[in-house]
């Protein structure tokens, strides 16, 4: 009974941190091969924390809290629920080992389920890197409908690092959906309001907000933004509610902008050719 009691008090431990990741649902089914399922069916992701790594050993995981920390969750065999921390899935250039802010648990959160990126197509490849992350932390037991989806590993490279399996940037959400911001403020019929910003401080918290604005000097979402553009064309990764799947012509120059240098303008009287002869 004891047990039981202490299960329940921890059932939402993690709720306000999933709540403030970036959700987005995979899709399988393109792909000969399906998901998994194990005995450890969250599975947490950090490419720093291997699962030889003290803090992952065993029935340990690394902390759901570290910026870099993915979790992943079979929805069935062709859909995969991702969580991707926003201070990750924002600049994914600093390091997963740092806590991404306000990590305290068990408190009240917002969720926007407008904001869940649906529509991405998983290729074969990718399936099995998931599974095989899925296989790697499981306890004992692994199940699937065929056989051969079991072996993941015998499909990629030997010896592959952990690191590297999220080569590709395999389990995030489609940055070209994000923005700075995210605060939300709630009013009540009876009066009175509520508002939480992107990492879900109250505006009594000093630091409310001091996260949600761009960084002085280069921005690491645009960077971000422009990489992907780059990697992946027009075309997005995955879209929330109401969303393009695809950038018009105009919005895909601008996120290939954000980094390449701007062509210099022809001074008055002066022509392009000119200017490019020099």
């Amino acid at each position: 009974m004891l047990t039981l009691t202490a299960v329940v008090s921890f059932r939402q431990v993690f709720g306000a941190i999933w709540s403030e990741c970036i959700w987005h649902v995979a899709d399988a089914s393109a792909s000969p091969t399906k998901f998994i399922v194990s005995d450890h069916p969250v599975t947490l992701y950090n490419r720093d924390v291997s699962p030889v790594h003290r803090p992952s050993q065993g029935s340990n995981d690394p902390d759901v809290r570290l910026n870099g920390t993915h979790t992943i969750f079979p929805l069935s065999m062709e859909r995969v629920l991702i969580l991707t921390h926003r201070s990750w899935a924002t600049n994914p250039y600093g390091p997963p080992t740092k806590m991404r802010p306000n990590p305290q648990l068990e408190r009240n959160a917002f969720f926007n389920q407008m904001q869940v990126q649906v529509g991405r197509q998983l290729d074969e490849d990718e399936v099995r890197r998931i599974n095989f992350i899925i296989k790697s932390r499981a306890y004992r037991f692994i199940a699937a409908a065929e056989t051969d989806w079991l072996y993941p590993e015998q499909h990629l490279p030997t010896k592959i690092k952990w690191s590297r399996l999220s080569d590709g940037y395999l389990l995030f959400p489609d940055p070209r959906e994000l923005h700075h911001g995210g605060e939300i403020i709630v009013g009540f019929a009876g009066g009175g309001s509520m508002a939480r910003d992107a990492y879900g401080r109250t505006p009594l918290d000093p630091d409310y907000g001091k996260d949600s604005l761009p960084p002085a000097g280069k921005d690491p979402l645009r960077r971000f933004k422009d990489e992907f553009a780059q990697l992946f064309g027009p075309t997005r990764r995955g879209h929330g509610s109401n969303q393009p799947d695809e950038d018009s012509e105009g919005m895909h120059e601008l996120h290939l902008s954000y980094v390449r240098p701007k062509p210099r303008e022809a001074p008055s009287g002066e022509s392009q050719e000119a200017t490019q002869e020099r």
